[in-house]
Parts: C-alpha cells; structure tokens; sequence
C-alpha cells in the first residue's frame, strides 16, 4: 500500500510541484507525462523479475531508486535546467510499474496453492490498488496545502524507503528457472505467448476494454451536472462514489472471495459492468445515479480480481512477472484512450461518452463470449 500509495500520488505532486513555479506553469502537463507514460516500459523492465533469483531485492531496489530519484528531482527542482527534471521524472516513471503490478506477482508464495487463500489475496491486492489512488492524491493534497508540494514528494520517497523494508519480509517466492536469463522469455516473446494463448488473450483484452469504458466515468460525472440540476463541484463527488465502491468491493472479496473459473468470471463481472454503465444512464436524479457509480465501482473491483486470478493461474511461471505487468500496461493505455475519447465527444451530449464506452465493452464481450463458446463446441466435437 505504501509503494502505491507513492505511485498513485506522483503525478499530483508533480502538478502541483510545478504550478508552483512560474519557470515550470507552462510545462504542468508535459511534466505529468514524464512520470506517468514510463509504465509502458514495464514489461521490458519487469523481465528482471522473473530472472532474478529473489524477486524481493528487484521490487524493494525499485522502490528505493523511486525514492533517492524523486528526492533528488524535488531539492534540485527549480535550481537545475529543465531537461535534467524531465529525466529525474522518466526515471522515477519507470519504478512505477515494479511498485504496482510487479508487486502482484507476489500473490501466490504470500497466499500459498489454496484457491480460496488466493482469491482473498487477490481481493486484498485491489483494496492496496484502491487505497493508494485515492490516500495517495488525498494525502499529497493535503500536505500540499499544510506545508509545501515538497514536502509531499519527502513524504511519498519517505514511504517508498519503508515499503522496500517490508517487501523485504515476505515469503522467498519459488524459483521457476535455474538462473539463465536466456531461458526467460523477453517482452516481446512475452507478449507473443499473450496472444497465442486463448485465455491470456481474453485477459488482456477484456481487462482493456472495461479499463476504456470505466475511465469515461470522471468526465460523464462532470458533464451530468446540467441534466442532474447540481452544481459542477457536486456532481464530481459521483468519480468519490465510484472510488468508494471500488474501496467497498474489496472489502466484500476478501470476506467472500471469487469462486470458479477466472476465464469465466471475467465474463460475468464484465456483463455486470454493462448493467452498471446503463442504470447510470437510465437514472434521472442525482442520489441514484450517485448510488449507481459506487455499484459499478464494486463491480469493477471484483472484474479487478478476476483478472488478477486469470494472470496468476494463467501464467506460465517463468513469465508470470511479466504478464502481470504487460496487462497492467495495457491497461494504463487503454484508460487514457478511454479518458481522451470521451473528452473529444462530450460536447456531442452529455450521455454521449457513456454510450461510446457500452459499445465497445458490449461489442469486446460478445467477441469473448463467441469464442468461448466456439472454444467450448470445438473441444466437445
């Protein structure tokens, strides 16, 4: 929670880091760039996971070079040319990945090989997820307000130094190859058993689907204020809703974890999705389209750890570092497509974003489903 805590926070202190400054206003957005488009280097980055012989030390290295990096861009910002904090930040951009989905990849030596352990664990990892996109930008606010964007930043370096501690205290995981790295799949061959592999597939591209059609959710909730008659101010409390439902559905998973077959709970929690996106646009007022974002917030959390469960049962373990990171990747991209898409048609009306965003998960999940079931009749003949 802490490493994501850190990672979920940066880009707004960087925001804030450099509204602050007059040299860096101009620059607020490129500068965010440069910490947050690194995670698509992490699959290329997170083959080191799965070549080491003790996956730890790469996480916890990680977590300290993202902490002696921004510690270092935050003293020297202001006093050094521009360029040399675009680098600081790529650099700390590309720890993200490590301190996000490479923790994941953790899941079944801290769980053990019990099903019911693992899908706990799982509800667990989304709750840390949930946490630290919503502490981390909350806390970076607040200290920012209370003292200074710098002192923020400290703060998220100092976290990440006591996250490397514990991450250094969990279970040794299994050693899945004898030490070669040339017997470790790269990035690219990575991805290429992604899409060989029918179930990998699916998972990557049902999770980028429903990571599209969510990500419209913060700029519908804007745009609903005319239609609700609430102010613009209130009606951005419904992206609070979704956040809290996300935060309660994890909860929920680790009292009562996922049954049955990742592949198949992908399915159904994606068809679920469908049913909260469309009772947020049936509903005309604000407490209920209010309760209809915290519903689709606890349903995708729940698609979250199915797809959690699909990565790690899916996975061949000599990889699974890096599948865990590519569909983060994926999924990080997608969003963004879904956030500029619905950016570019909301001045098409208001629900026009929504719509978008139920046609091509509707259209992704028809396209799964059909190939299941094509799957399904091929094996029974």
């Amino acid at each position: 929670m802490l490493a994501r805590i850190a990672d979920g926070g940066g880009v707004l202190a960087v925001i804030l880091l450099c509204q602050s400054s007059e040299q860096y206003f101009a620059v607020t957005g490129w500068m965010a760039a440069c910490i947050t488009l690194p995670h698509m280097l992490g699959p290329f980055i997170a083959r080191r996971i799965d070549t080491a012989s003790d996956g730890r030390r790469v996480i916890a290295a990680a977590c300290l070079a993202y902490a002696a990096i921004t510690g270092l861009m935050t003293a020297t910002f202001g006093h050094v040319p521009l360029i040399l904090t675009a680098l600081l930040l790529i650099a700390a951009g590309l720890c993200g990945p490590l301190l996000t989905g490479g923790i994941s990849t953790f899941l079944p030596a801290i769980a053990g090989a019990d099903q019911r352990s693992q899908r706990r664990a799982q509800g667990l990892d989304v709750a840390t997820y949930g946490f630290g996109g919503t502490i981390g930008p909350s806390a970076v606010a607040a200290i920012s307000a209370w003292a200074s964007p710098d002192a923020a930043f400290y703060l998220l370096a100092l976290g990440t130094v006591i996250a490397a501690f514990f991450i250094m205290r969990l279970p040794v995981p299994p050693v899945t190859h004898t030490g070669k790295s040339a017997e470790v799949a790269g990035a690219i061959a990575t991805m290429g058993l992604m899409i060989r592999h029918t179930r990998l597939r699916r998972t990557l591209y049902l999770t980028m689907a429903v990571a599209f059609a969510v990500a419209v959710l913060p700029v519908v909730a804007v745009n609903m204020s005319g239609v609700l008659g609430v102010p613009a101010t209130t009606a951005a409390f419904l992206t609070v809703a979704y956040g809290a439902g996300n935060l309660a559905g994890s909860v929920c998973l680790m009292v009562i974890p996922l049954r049955g077959e990742p592949d198949r709970l992908m399915l159904n929690t994606g068809w679920l999705i469908v049913g909260g996106l469309i009772s947020i646009f049936v509903a005309s007022s604000f407490v209920p389209v209010f309760i209809c974002f915290f519903i689709t917030g606890m349903l995708n959390s729940a698609f979250f750890a199915a797809t959690l469960a699909a990565r790690s049962e899916y996975s061949p373990p000599s990889c699974r570092g890096q599948v865990f990171v590519w569909v983060g990747a994926m999924k990080i991209t997608a969003g963004s497509l879904g956030t500029a898409a619905a950016g570019q048609i909301m001045t098409s009306g208001t629900y026009a974003p929504l719509l978008l965003s139920l046609g091509v998960l509707s259209a992704i999940l028809i396209m799964a489903l059909s190939g299941r079931l094509w799957l399904s009749i091929k094996n029974h003949r």
